[in-house]
C-alpha cells in the first residue's frame, strides 16, 4: 500500500479516522454538511507520524518504560514524556514529506496564516473525546514554520496530561497515532463553543452557547469568563453577559498575543440573540448528523459562521431507550440497591426478568420508570413519602422535575376513594398481620424450600432445554418476591419503625428512638453473616501458622493449602461452612455477572484478618447479647417515661406493641435479598455450564463472554451455535466507558439528570450534609475503602465508602462508624449499622473523595452530618 502523507479536508470524512485521527475526521464531515462552513486545509496523515516516529530508535525502549510506569507517578511520567516529546521535535523531517506539506501549504497561500492543530486517533470519539490532550498552535505564517508546528503538534500526543490520560483510560501509547490538521486561519469577530446539550444539567432539548471577543483561545484557557446564553427550542430562554476585559488577537507575523477589550465594549454581547439561535440551529443540524449531542467550536466572520471542531460529549448519562414521544421520569435502582456501579448485559437483563416492577436500562445502570405514578395526585403522595422516608435527596429531585408544572402530565386519579400508592406514613395504621415470630419462621422455611427445589430440579437441563427451565424459575421467583404475607411482614417491620421515630420524638423529643431498640433483633441474617465471620476468626486465632499463611494468600486456591498446615483443617471448614451459607454474596450483588464468594473466596480474608486482631474469642455471641441488653433497657426506659404522661398508659400500652412489632420483624427485612442472591448463584452456575459447553464447542473464547449477552441472546447463541463476536468486543467497550458515568437519583427523558439537595439550616457551617440513619456521634480515623479486599481495619476506625450493600456487613463488626454517599433510612447499611448500634450518616455527596484517608472524623448519626477535624 502506497503511503500518503497529504490529504485535502475535503477528502475524508469518518472512515479516515485512522489516516487523519478525530479531529481531521470531524473537519471532513463537518464540511459536507449543508449549510455548515469549515475553514480549508488539509491533513498530515498519521503514515508521516510513523515515519517520523521510526527515525528515532530511542522512542521504542521509552515507550516501554512508559507503559510500565504507574499513572500516579507523576515525576517518572513528566521525565519520559518529555524525553519523547524531545527525540520527536528533533527529529528531522524528510525531504521527500517536507515537499509535501510546503505543497499543500502553498495551495492554501504561501504566507497565509494558518492553524496547526494536533488530531491523534483517540480523540473526539464517541466515549473519549481527549478534549484539550494535545496541542494547537494559532496564526502560523509561511512553510517553515508550518513544517516546525507540525513536529511539535507530533510530539504533543506525549505531553504529561495525554499520557496520565490514556493511561487511566486503559489506551495503550503504541495504539494511537497523530494527524496533524492544517487550516486556513480564520480572525473571527467573535468564537466560543456550542454544546448542543446542556453539559452540566444533561438536557438534550437545551443548548448552551459561550462566547467572547476574538479567538476562542480566551476563552479555553479561561482568561475570561464568557457570555453564557441557554436556548430551547429556538428561543434564549437564559442569558449571561460576562465582562470580557481581555480578547486574544493574532499578531501581524504570526502568533497570538492577549489585548485589552475597550472599557465601552466589555459589557457588549458578543452575539446578539438571533445569532444565538442561527448558531444553535446548525449545532441541531451537526447533532443530527452525526447521532449525538456536540461539543462544537466556531467563529463568527464577517457576520457568518465557521465550525473549527465538532466532538461527542461524552460525559451525558444516556437516556433509556422508549417507543414513545412522552415525557418521562425514571427513578434509579442502584440508590435503592445500594449499588450504583455498571452492570453488565446479562446483569441489566436477568434483573429486568426478576424484578418486580418493569424497567429500563441506560449506562448500564436500572431504573423504573415513575412518569404514571408521578401524574396522579394519590399515587404521586404516595411515592414522595416513600422516597422520603427512604432517600430524601431522591424525593427533592422527584419535587424539583414537578415544580415544572408542564413536564409530568396531571391525570385524576381512577378512583376518587383511591389511597395514596406507596406505604403508609409512620402516623398511620399499622398493616394489618399479628406479630407472630412464627410468621417470619413460617417465611423463611417456604424460601428455603423454594430454593432447594431449584438447585434439585436445574441439575438436569442443560442447552434449550435449561433457558426454557429458567424462564419458568423466574416466575417462581417473582412470586416468592411478591407472597403478600412476605410483603407484610416486610412492611410492618418498616411501619413499626416509622412509627416508633416519629411517636416518640413527638412524645419524649427522642431522636430516632427505633436505633436501639431494634438492636440485636432476631432473624436479620445480614447481621447474621458479619457476627458468624468473627466466629470464623475464632476457629484461625489459635492457629498462628494459618493466621501467617492467610497474611500472605495471594489467590483463591488457598483453601485447598490449608491442611498442610497445624490447624488448616479446621481453619479451611470454618471457612466452608462460612461460604456454604454465605458464599453466594459479593459487592454489587444484584448482577449476577459479579464474582461471588464461593468463587473468589480470598476477598473474605482481609476481614478475617481483621477480626482475628481485632477481637477476642467468643466476641460475637458477647455482641449480639450486648445489643440485645440495650434495647431491652431502652424500652424500659421509654415504657417508663411515656406512663409518667397524660394518657400514658394508652401511649405506653401502644408502644410496647409497635416495640414488639419491630423486634419481630425488621430482622427479616434483609431476608427477602438473601433470597434473590441464593437463587441468582444457582442460576450462575448452570448458566457457566452451558458457557462452558460453548468454549469446547469453539462457539465462546471464553466463558465470561456470556456476560456481555442478553439472557435471550445467550439463550439464541445456544440455540444456534453462533456468536457475534463483534457484538461482545462492542459491549465490552461499552462497559468499559460506563465506569466514567456517574448516575443519576433521577432522570428524565429530556437526558436532565437530577441528585436532589438537602435543603437544611440545621448543621453548622462546613460540615458534609447527609442522612441520619443510625444515632449516637463517634469520632475517629476515617478509612476510605472502594474494594472490601482492600479492607485495613483497626479498631475505632470509620468506614467511608461509596455504597454498601449486605456482602459489606461483615467489615460493620469492626468499625466504629459508617459514611457513605449513597443510601437510605431502610437500605441493607442502615439496617445493620443500627443493628450492631453504628453512627451512621448516609447519602453524603462526594464523601470518598471530600474526606481523605486516614483523617480524623466526627460522625453525627442522629444529625445527619459528618464533620472533618484534620
Amino acid at each position: 500500500m502506497t503511503e500518503r502523507y497529504v490529504l485535502d479536508l475535503r477528502d475524508v470524512d469518518e472512515t479516515h479516522l485512522a489516516i487523519v485521527g478525530g479531529k481531521g475526521a470531524h473537519l471532513g464531515t463537518l464540511a459536507r454538511i449543508e449549510g455548515i462552513s469549515v475553514p480549508g486545509g488539509f491533513c498530515v496523515t498519521t503514515d508521516a507520524f510513523r515515519r517520523i516516529v521510526a527515525q528515532s530508535p530511542s522512542i521504542e525502549s521509552l515507550l516501554d518504560q512508559l507503559s510500565r510506569s504507574n499513572p500516579d507517578d507523576r515525576e517518572t511520567i513528566g521525565t519520559l514524556s518529555a524525553q519523547i516529546r524531545r527525540s520527536i521535535e528533533e527529529t528531522a523531517v524528510p525531504d521527500d514529506l517536507a515537499s509535501e506539506i510546503t505543497r499543500a501549504v502553498a495551495r492554501l497561500g504561501e504566507q497565509v496564516a494558518c492553524a496547526v492543530r494536533s488530531s491523534a486517533t483517540a480523540e473526539d470519539l464517541p466515549t473519549a473525546s481527549f478534549a484539550g490532550q494535545q496541542d494547537t498552535y494559532l496564526n502560523v505564517v509561511g512553510p517553515t514554520e508550518v513544517l516546525r508546528h507540525v513536529s511539535r503538534c507530533w510530539a504533543s500526543l506525549f505531553t504529561e496530561r495525554a499520557v496520565t490520560y490514556r493511561q487511566r483510560n486503559d489506551i495503550d501509547h503504541r495504539m494511537v497515532d497523530m494527524a496533524v490538521v492544517v487550516q486556513r486561519m480564520v480572525f473571527p469577530h467573535a468564537s466560543g463553543i456550542l454544546f448542543t446539550a446542556d453539559p452540566v444539567t444533561g438536557n438534550r432539548k437545551v443548548a448552551t452557547v459561550d462566547a467572547g471577543f476574538g479567538l476562542g483561545e480566551a476563552l479555553v484557557s479561561g482568561l475570561v469568563n464568557p457570555d453564557v446564553y441557554k436556548v430551547r427550542q429556538g428561543e434564549v430562554v437564559e442569558r449571561t453577559v460576562a465582562a470580557k476585559q481581555l480578547a486574544v488577537h493574532a499578531l501581524p507575523d504570526g502568533g497570538t498575543q492577549q489585548v485589552a477589550v475597550d472599557a465601552q465594549r466589555q459589557q457588549e454581547p458578543a452575539l446578539t440573540d438571533a445569532q444565538v439561535v442561527q448558531l444553535v440551529q446548525l449545532g441541531r443540524r451537526i447533532e443530527e448528523h452525526f447521532g449525538s449531542p456536540q461539543d462544537i467550536e466556531w467563529c463568527l466572520v464577517d457576520d457568518g459562521f465557521q465550525m473549527v471542531q465538532s466532538r461527542p460529549i461524552t460525559t451525558l448519562f444516556p437516556i433509556p431507550e422508549t417507543d414513545d414521544q412522552a415525557n418521562h421520569v425514571y427513578v434509579s435502582v442502584g440508590h435503592q440497591q445500594m449499588m450504583t456501579d455498571p452492570m453488565k448485559p446479562l446483569g441489566l437483563s436477568v434483573w429486568k426478568l426478576t424484578a418486580m416492577a418493569p424497567m429500563a436500562d441506560a449506562g448500564g445502570r436500572l431504573f423504573v420508570d415513575a412518569t404514571r405514578a408521578l401524574s396522579s395526585p394519590a399515587s404521586r403522595a404516595g411515592l414522595l413519602d416513600l422516597m422520603g422516608r427512604g432517600d430524601p435527596l431522591t424525593r427533592d429531585a422527584l419535587e424539583t422535575v414537578l415544580e415544572r408544572d408542564d413536564f409530568v402530565p396531571s391525570l385524576p386519579d381512577p378512583d376518587p376513594k383511591a389511597a395514596p400508592g406507596g406505604p403508609r406514613a409512620g402516623g398511620g395504621a399499622p398493616t394489618p398481620i399479628e406479630t407472630d415470630p412464627a410468621v417470619v419462621t413460617g417465611l423463611i422455611e417456604r424460601n428455603r424450600e423454594s430454593i432447594a427445589a431449584l438447585r434439585r430440579d436445574i441439575g438436569t437441563k442443560t442447552g434449550p432445554a435449561l433457558f426454557d427451565f429458567l424462564v419458568e424459575a423466574f416466575e417462581e421467583h417473582k412470586r416468592v418476591l411478591t407472597d403478600p404475607l412476605s410483603i407484610q411482614a416486610i412492611m410492618a417491620g418498616m411501619e413499626a419503625t416509622w412509627w416508633l421515630n416519629d411517636k416518640l420524638q413527638e412524645w419524649l423529643g427522642e431522636k430516632n428512638a427505633a436505633d436501639t431498640l431494634t438492636l440485636s433483633a432476631p432473624d436479620n441474617v445480614t447481621s447474621e453473616m458479619g457476627l458468624e465471620l468473627l466466629d470464623v476468626a475464632d476457629a484461625i486465632r489459635p492457629h498462628a501458622q494459618v493466621v501467617q499463611f492467610l497474611q500472605n494468600a495471594g489467590g483463591d486456591g488457598f483453601l485447598d493449602e490449608l491442611p498442610k498446615l497445624a490447624g488448616g483443617t479446621e481453619a479451611r471448614d470454618a471457612i466452608e461452612a462460612y461460604l456454604d451459607r454465605y458464599g453466594m454474596r459479593c459487592a454489587g450483588e444484584i448482577d449476577i455477572t459479579r464474582p461471588r464468594w464461593r468463587e473468589r473466596p480470598s476477598t473474605l480474608v482481609p476481614a478475617i484478618l481483621d477480626n482475628v486482631r481485632n477481637f477476642e474469642p467468643g466476641a460475637a455471641r458477647r455482641r449480639f447479647e450486648q445489643g440485645r441488653q440495650e434495647a431491652w433497657k431502652k424500652e424500659q426506659d421509654v415504657l417508663s417515661r411515656l406512663g409518667a404522661l397524660p394518657d400514658g398508659e394508652s401511649k405506653a400500652d401502644e408502644t410496647k406493641r409497635m416495640i414488639d412489632r419491630v423486634r419481630t420483624f425488621i430482622g427479616y427485612r434483609e431476608y427477602p435479598k438473601y433470597g434473590i442472591v441464593s437463587r441468582y448463584f444457582v442460576y450462575k452456575q448452570a448458566l457457566l455450564g452451558e458457557a462452558d459447553r460453548l468454549v469446547q464447542a469453539g462457539v465462546l473464547a471464553d466463558r465470561e463472554d456470556i456476560f456481555y449477552l442478553t439472557f435471550q441472546e445467550l439463550h439464541d447463541v445456544v440455540r444456534s451455535q453462533h456468536v457475534d463476536d463483534q457484538l461482545i468486543e462492542q459491549r465490552k467497550e461499552a462497559f468499559r466507558t460506563y465506569h466514567a458515568l456517574t448516575p443519576p437519583r433521577v432522570l428524565t427523558s429530556e437526558g436532565e439528570a437530577v441528585n436532589g439537595a438537602y435543603r437544611r439550616d440545621d448543621v453548622p457551617p462546613g460540615v458534609l450534609i447527609g442522612l441520619p440513619v443510625s444515632g449516637g456521634i463517634i469520632e475517629g480515623r476515617a478509612r476510605v475503602i472502594l474494594d472490601m479486599a482492600q479492607a485495613d481495619l483497626e479498631a475505632g476506625d470509620i468506614l467511608v465508602t461509596a455504597f454498601t450493600d449486605p456482602s459489606w456487613s461483615p467489615l460493620f463488626v469492626g468499625i466504629a462508624g459508617l459514611v457513605t454517599e449513597v443510601g437510605g433510612l431502610m437500605t441493607h447499611g442502615a439496617v445493620i449499622a443500627r443493628e450492631y448500634g453504628l453512627p451512621a450518616v448516609v447519602g453524603v455527596n462526594q464523601a470518598t473523595e471530600l474526606i481523605r484517608d486516614g483523617q480524623r472524623i466526627r460522625v453525627h448519626g442522629s444529625d445527619g452530618y459528618v464533620e472533618i477535624l484534620s
